[in-house]
């Protein structure tokens, strides 16, 4: 099931009759009190989210999904006219999963709904517990901490961090995470991906140093040359 939120009659048409074509069931809203009356009732498997609503903005719908346990996972996309750098950055690091611009082509919104769907399928029951070195996640409860002491991570700060626990002494390319954690287009979020990193390696304080560059291909979760690691 796709809850869609789109005030736009219109648009909420074609988009509903494209993903009912495509074989998805849907449930369209207009705002954000009938969405969450229904998210009460029932939780989907994705939302597709407009951010210019009236009343409550799809951007604090968002927010609100992320600081809720019951859906700080639930898959979502963004679709929105706002199309600067900027705005895109805000709409991902507010929790969406994707960010689709208006205009779009109905074939393009139906293949990025069906790749999160794929991607979240695939990273739906991650391990509860990630550790590296002085590096430790709780997926049950969404917690990141270095030495036992916890970190406040941005929705996306976690997830890179997750992908990279995930794959501790490995390579994970710049491609790949961008598929995994965005979803979008490299050429698109290559710097928004360096700012996060930088982000990240500064929360990390000390143990930021364990974020390794590898250069012109990805990043490493792999302790200081100095450091001995116990997995």
């Amino acid at each position: 099931m796709i809850y869609l939120v789109e005030d736009d009659a219109s648009i909420s048409d074609l988009e509903s009759y494209a993903l009912k074509s495509a074989g998805f069931e849907v449930c369209a809203f207009a705002d954000s009190d009938s969405f969450r009356r229904a998210l009460q009732q029932s939780k989907p498997d994705l939302v597709i989210l407009d951010w210019m609503l009236p009343g409550e903005s799809g951007i604090e719908i968002l927010q609100a999904l992320r600081t809720d346990s019951a859906t700080e996972a639930l898959p979502v996309l963004l679709v929105t006219a706002k199309n600067s750098e900027l705005d895109i950055v805000k709409g991902l690091d507010a929790g969406a999963d994707d960010y689709l611009t208006k205009p779009f082509g109905i074939l393009e919104l139906i293949s990025r709904v069906r790749a999160l769907l794929r991607r979240t399928h695939r990273t739906n029951h991650p391990a509860a517990a990630l550790f590296f070195g002085p590096i430790s996640i709780d997926d049950s409860t969404h917690t990141a901490a270095v030495n036992g002491k916890p970190v406040e991570l941005t929705f996306k700060e976690y997830a890179l961090l997750e992908l990279l626990l995930a794959q501790a002494g490995k390579v994970v390319t710049r491609e790949e995470i961008f598929s995994r954690v965005w979803n979008m287009d490299t050429e698109i979020e290559s710097r928004t991906l360096d700012m996060h990193i930088r982000t990240l390696r500064q929360k990390l304080g000390d143990a930021g140093s364990y974020v390794q560059t590898i250069r012109k291909v990805g990043y490493k979760l792999e302790a200081p040359q100095h450091e001995t690691t116990i997995h």
